[in-house]
């Protein structure tokens, strides 16, 4: 019976041992994924600013350099060869080389950064920075800079000087056609809605008001914007020719007592002013908007037109 005993028990102990080794393997595997390192940062570039006025500095940062560098270059646009190479630098000559990309306004720096003083047009497009590593393997990484110019106050030109209303169209046209500027428009210094009388060109550096009226004078307004800038032209008024409208007398007192005085004044809505001219009892009277009679008596009496 003791052997019996002796047997049943064996069993047991390579099972508690299977059971550790496999928590083992567990935990094992839970430190491996706790301190799996993280992944490499990313080479990359930064100008500063990304877009810049023309004639102001741009210096392009460098994020993550490769470790163990021996030098590097820097090139204009995403070719590495000698005709695009701007400079280059080696880190243990502390020595720093041109190329015949270089314009005289870079300057390269030990931790890979290079400053363009006084940006034009041109410099617009892509740089790429190479980074040599001592066992001569590479790495490449290319940034783009944008320059624009610094926007001039616009301003508006009109189709025509004078508009007849229901009559004429009006295009205003916003001055100077800029590459990569953006155009807004301003009617009585407020944004322009959506109208059936409207109409923008593509680029919206025209406005179109298809039948002009005399609610339509303005002052009208032209803006111009780019990423670095935005100038604002000064107000321009349309002259409409409308009327001439029939000429009201507004209300007035029809019956007045002997020695007191009369005034009366015309109106019709016009452009150009309306000129005015009276008939009293048909008779015809000095021309004149307003009618002023002091003391009046009963042969004052009758129709005023």
């Amino acid at each position: 019976m003791e052997k019996t005993a002796d047997t049943m028990e064996q069993p047991s102990a390579p099972a508690r041992r299977g059971h550790a080794r496999w928590q083992g393997f567990l935990l094992t595997v839970s430190l491996l994924t706790f301190w799996s390192p993280p992944p490499t940062a990313q080479f990359t570039l930064e100008p500063m600013p990304p877009n810049a006025a023309e004639g102001k500095d741009v210096l392009f940062l460098v994020h993550n350099l490769p470790e163990d560098l021996g030098g590097y270059g820097w090139y204009k646009g995403g070719r590495m060869d000698r005709t695009h190479h701007i400079a280059s630098y080696v880190i243990n000559a502390h020595s720093n080389a041109t190329g015949p990309a270089h314009s005289g306004r870079e300057t390269i720096y030990p931790n890979g950064s290079m400053l363009i003083q006084k940006v034009t047009l041109e410099d617009t497009g892509y740089y790429t920075l190479l980074a040599i590593r001592t066992n001569l393997h590479t790495e490449a990484v290319t940034g783009q800079l944008r320059v624009y110019s610094e926007l001039r106050k616009p301003n508006i030109i009109s189709n025509n000087s004078v508009f007849v209303e229901h009559k004429d169209a009006v295009a205003l046209t916003c001055e100077p056609e800029t590459q990569d500027t953006t155009y807004l428009w301003l009617i009585n210094s407020q944004s322009i809605q959506n109208s059936p009388t409207l109409e923008l060109s593509k680029d919206n550096r025209t406005l179109t008001l298809l039948h002009v009226t005399r609610n339509d004078i303005g002052p009208y307004e032209c803006e111009s914007r780019n990423p670095v800038s935005a100038s604002r032209s000064d107000p321009l008024y349309l002259n409409v020719l409308y009327g001439l409208d029939s000429p009201t007398i507004p209300p007035s007192d029809t019956h007045y007592r002997s020695g007191a005085n009369l005034s009366l004044s015309c109106y019709a809505a016009s452009n150009p002013p309306a000129q005015y001219s009276w008939l009293i009892n048909g008779r015809p009277q000095p021309s004149t908007q307003e009618l002023f009679i002091t003391s009046v008596t009963v042969n004052d009496s009758g129709t005023y037109t």
